[in-house]
């Protein structure tokens, strides 16, 4: 049965029909609500002018969330709240405190991208609760948003004074009441000239719909998907989103295992896993991508994207990942790696999808690290990203798993460099004998990131480095080794 779109907006349900099922919220936004304030930057979800925050009920709590109005489509506000940049006035006229520290601080100049901070820095703001955020917290909630005026500094010092100006409350409540009265307790159908938005509430729902409709394409976050539409124009036709799929938000602890569902958000999933592995990915996690697109974006849809330039694969493939598929007939598993047979091909069946990953638990004798190289720290593409897991047995290296991205048409595993190194002492001997080795690995491409020469060069040079801070004899500290990194 089909169904009109409905959610929370302006203080009241708002009721939707006669869109198409990839009309984006920006255009929602601007041209049939005519609410100007968010802006059409990048249309990519680079530039941060068109961020609003997002509500959604998540285990019976408001969970809201800045996310990039740009390339989401309009059916997946369904039950959620939308809040923009003209919601940001106190119900007596005056300045939120976030406006308000922008106009102190002089964090406007032109003003086109002054509307995309204000409800970055609101949902830091909302997240904080008053409290002072810190220079590290301030940066990861801005590095979505991007500035040609201003050099950031006095975006800087709003971010910092508006906590010091008298509090505004948020009215949680409020929201939460009108949320859990639009929850649907099934899966629900959105139509329009034909195509379809099927939203299924339940991984059974979702099955089914799967075996139905197997040419249907499945949506998740949208973060690579909204490109096909604002940047390619391309026409989709059914397509089944699994943002409402209860069973796929779980991360859960199994047998060694971190469980993560295939719903889980890339920030979600990442704060998980850097609960196990703080040293080894905290700075990836900051790296990768900005806030508003891993408060949107999962970590499942990452991995099933498969691109060869994707930062979670050669880690998780180092680490030795296995992913789940669901399909009609039950669940398989298969090492992520089996997965990419190449280019934009992978092995799984129409009628399935990706239901979740399984990554190991630190193991004792177990060296892990992860390195991404790119032109800017934040909100890059890798030029390459390396990840290299060492098991070891005493002094001798028992298993070796290295994997990179950026080196090769799919994430793919150095099988040559793990066979040099496998029952080895790690030495220089058997490192210098690995380096050489990537080159029967990988024979990189040039582009635009980087030539392939410099990915081959910077390949060898990161297992240099991965050696230099993990050998047995005397491993130099990943701080030294960064602070001679920045020298160099």
């Amino acid at each position: 049965m089909a169904e009109p779109i409905r959610f929370y907006f302006r203080n009241a349900v708002h009721e939707v029909t006669g869109v198409a099922p990839t009309q984006t919220i920006l255009q929602h936004l601007r041209e049939d609500l005519r609410c100007t304030g968010t802006k059409e930057g990048c249309a990519e979800g680079d530039c941060g002018a068109c961020t609003v925050v997002v509500g959604s009920l998540e285990n019976g709590e408001l969970e809201l969330k800045a996310v990039n109005s740009c390339i989401q489509f309009t059916p997946t506000l369904d039950g959620k709240a939308l809040f923009t940049v003209e919601d940001l006035q106190l119900p007596d006229g005056r300045l939120h405190p976030v406006q308000q520290a922008l106009v102190e601080c002089h964090g406007s100049q032109c003003g086109f991208c002054t509307p995309g901070f204000a409800m970055s820095l609101w949902g830091m703001y909302l997240k904080q609760e008053g409290q002072a955020p810190s220079r590290c917290q301030i940066d990861d909630a801005l590095s979505g948003n991007l500035c040609r005026c201003t050099g950031y500094r006095p975006i800087i010092d709003a971010a910092v004074r508006m906590t010091e100006l008298p509090h505004a409350e948020f009215d949680r409540a409020a929201v939460l009441e009108q949320l859990r009265a639009l929850q649907r307790g099934a899966g629900a159908t959105y139509v329009h000239e034909g195509r379809s938005f099927h939203a299924p509430r339940t991984l059974d729902e979702l099955v089914a719909l799967r075996a139905a409709h197997p040419q249907a394409l499945i949506l998740a976050g949208s973060t690579d998907v909204g490109l096909w539409v604002t940047k390619q124009m391309r026409e989709l036709n059914d397509i089944i989103y699994l943002g409402h799929v209860t069973e796929l938000k779980s991360v859960s602890e199994d047998e060694g295992m971190l469980v993560i569902g295939a719903g889980v958000t890339l920030q979600d999933a990442y704060a998980a896993i850097c609960r196990h592995y703080p040293d080894e990915l905290n700075e990836l996690w900051q790296r990768f991508a900005s806030l508003p697109i891993r408060n949107a974006g999962t970590l499942g849809g990452n991995v099933a994207n498969g691109s060869p330039i994707g930062d979670s694969m050669p880690w998780l493939i180092a680490l030795g990942a296995r992913l789940v598929l669901r399909g009609p007939g039950g669940e398989r598993e298969l090492a992520l790696e089996d997965f990419y047979l190449g280019y934009q091909q992978k092995d799984m069946r129409p009628d399935e999808f990706v239901a979740g990953l399984r990554v190991p638990l630190p193991q004792a004798g177990v060296r892990f690290r992860t390195y991404k190289l790119a032109k800017r720290f934040d909100q890059d593409i890798s030029a390459v990203c390396a990840a290299f897991a060492l098991a070891f047995d005493g002094e001798t290296i028992k298993e070796a798993r290295i994997a990179f991205g950026g080196m090769a048409a799919t994430p793919k595993r150095a099988a040559a460099a793990e066979a040099v190194l496998n029952g080895r002492a790690w030495d220089e001997a058997a490192l210098q004998e690995a380096m050489a080795a990537l080159a029967q690995d990988y024979q990189p491409l040039s582009d635009m990131r980087a030539s392939s020469a410099y990915r081959m060069k910077t390949a060898q040079n990161l297992l240099r480095r991965f050696w230099l801070e993990t050998r047995l004899d005397n491993p130099l500290p990943a701080s030294a080794v960064n602070a001679f990194a920045a020298i160099a």
